[in-house]
């Protein structure tokens, strides 16, 4: 309850907060035009007085025929005004009550026109009618027409003169000018209010750039992976607090740098393959792994990605380098490979006695011969299980050339290891009424291990089955060109999700639900001892429609290989 109610204070307090801020600001700005309006009337003043001051030295000096006594009182009254304007505080008055000095302005100033009326002192019109027109908008304007209509009346009564294009002259001139002023002004003022606008446009802009930078900022330290962004001219310009937790981590000491290797552990990672240097040359690349440390120390496996950045133009602004902290993951891995070694290792003496038993079973004289055909039935067993654990042995092993160094390779018709593989899981797939078509097989010739090409065609065909339909289809079939041999094994299933396919060659990796058994090794080896025939397994699926597994190996023998 007490949060609540210090929340909902805290939410009542915001609008007051807020008030006071604007109606602060909006006094600011009221000052500050009030400051503008008596700089104004100053520095208006101070031009024309120092116009008439120069104008009073001219006539005192050199008098021409004017009435000097009149001429004087205007300036006189001009310097008045002037003094006026630097005492009387205006940013304390009525903004309406400036406009007196103008007024006053033109008063003085047809006392000198008065004065010396063959001049051209009424040129002095133009500074007061200025004013009034740009400071007071259309009401200046209006009292510019205005005293310009009456000045022209005194000045005709008074000089009685007849009204002639030239006395009309200068009132039209100043009237001219007085509308010029007062369209300036008013697009001045248009242009000071875009301003303004687009000044408090900028200013919300900059606001919410600042608060999606700090929400990006808090988000990207809110994640456990370092983030590093480069820009074109290769500064690093963005780095998050994971990142900066991963330096430390690996560094340790400050004072020496931890050693680098690649992802299998032991071999030295030159400078120039580092994350960050390919990064930096332009490169883009995902899930580098990089040890950092040596043993018996501590260790650390980072998983390094890197993405360029590419604006809307097309040009490349950068990158940003992704690490993530893989140590635990790796050892899991390392660790249940060693226990399936282990544990595989520990089967395999066993199962060589099992079979070494039997071998002398067998061959015991005066054995009858169903027991004999029992016996070579669990012998044939025991020999596929002794395979499987050579295969799980072979999996979890670091070395890829382990299969490889198996393989005893021959010319054979891949025809018949496909027909065999097939009669033999016949009884299986006949289970779940699903047919085995062998009619697509014609003979091609291969380079490969019979036994282990055996084992490729039964694990193929055993998963057709396992996830196919009942009564589906298994087609098999077998072709070549003279130098390549392809083996397909189509089945009429449920098909393979795209998530699946990504990952199906992974070793212990059970794709979809239906899988109630196995080592998840299968494909895994499959692919491992094709590839070690120098061949590739390929693969086309489709969820709902089925999945066609081709396999292509050698044609032919290597070059310089003894047949």
């Amino acid at each position: 309850m007490d949060a609540a109610t210090g929340d909902g204070a805290h939410r009542a307090s915001h609008p007051s907060a807020a008030h006071v801020g604007r109606a602060r600001a909006a006094w600011l700005r009221a000052d500050f035009a009030d400051r503008t309006t008596d700089r104004a009337a100053t520095l208006n003043q101070l031009l024309l007085s120092s116009v008439v001051f120069v104008l009073a030295v001219l006539v005192a000096f050199t008098p021409p025929d004017v009435d000097l006594a009149l001429f004087f009182l205007g300036v006189v009254v001009v310097f008045v005004v002037t003094g006026a304007t630097l005492v009387v505080p205006w940013n304390r008055l009525r903004f309406g009550w400036v406009a007196v000095v103008p007024a006053i302005d033109i008063v003085a100033i047809t006392f000198m026109v008065l004065a010396a009326p063959d001049t051209a002192m009424g040129l002095l019109w133009i500074f007061p009618t200025m004013w009034l027109a740009a400071g007071f908008g259309m009401l200046g304007l209006f009292a510019v027409i205005v005293a310009v209509a009456a000045i022209i009346g005194v000045l005709t009564a008074l000089t009685t003169r007849e009204l002639t294009f030239t006395s009309l002259l200068l009132p039209l001139v100043l009237v001219a000018v007085a509308a010029t002023s007062h369209l300036t002004a008013r697009r001045s003022d248009a242009q000071r209010t875009l301003l303004a606008k687009q000044s408090q446009l900028l200013r919300r802009v900059l606001e919410q750039s600042r608060r999606q930078e700090q929400v990006v900022t808090e988000v990207l330290d809110a994640v456990d992976f370092g983030v590093i962004r480069i820009d074109s001219d290769g500064r690093i310009a963005v780095t998050n607090e994971a990142n900066s937790r991963l330096q430390q981590t690996i560094q340790g000491d400050a004072s020496a740098e931890a050693p680098v290797f690649r992802d299998d552990g032991e071999t030295r990672l030159p400078p120039d393959e580092l994350p960050v240097e390919r990064a930096l040359r332009g490169e883009a690349f995902d899930g580098q792994v990089v040890w950092f440390g040596e043993e018996p120390g501590p260790r650390q496996a980072l998983s390094i990605s890197a993405r360029r950045l590419i604006d809307p133009s097309g040009e490349d602004t950068g990158a940003v380098v992704i690490s993530r902290d893989v140590t635990s993951e790796l050892e899991a891995l390392r660790a249940r490979d060693e226990l399936v070694a282990s544990v595989s290792h520990e089967l395999r003496t066993p199962l060589t006695s099992i079979l070494g038993y039997l071998d002398l079973a067998i061959e015991e004289p005066g054995l009858p011969d169903h027991v004999r055909s029992n016996l070579d039935i669990a012998e044939r067993n025991a020999e596929r299980l002794l395979r499987i654990v050579a295969d799980i042995l072979a999996a979890s092993s670091s070395s890829p050339a382990s299969v490889e160094a198996s393989l005893s390779a021959q010319l054979l018709d891949v025809r018949d290891t496909v027909r065999a593989a097939g009669e033999a899981l016949t009884p299986r797939a006949a289970g779940r009424a699903i047919t085995i078509d062998a009619s697509g097989l014609e003979p091609a010739r291969a380079w490969a291990d019979p036994m282990r090409l055996r084992q490729v065609v039964d694990n193929l065909v055993s998963n057709a089955i396992a996830y196919n339909k009942d009564g589906g289809t298994v087609f098999l079939g077998t072709t070549t060109d003279g130098t390549s041999t392809w083996i397909l094994v189509r089945d009429t299933g449920v098909g393979i999700t795209e998530a699946d396919r990504a990952r199906l060659f992974q070793r212990f990796y059970k794709a979809g639900a239906e899988r109630r058994s196995g080592t998840g090794l299968g494909l895994a080896i499959t692919r491992d001892i094709v590839r070690a025939h120098g061949g590739e397994l390929g693969l086309h699926s489709s969820p709902g429609v089925g999945s066609t597994f081709i396999v292509k190996l050698p044609a032919t023998a290597p070059e310089g290989t003894p047949q």
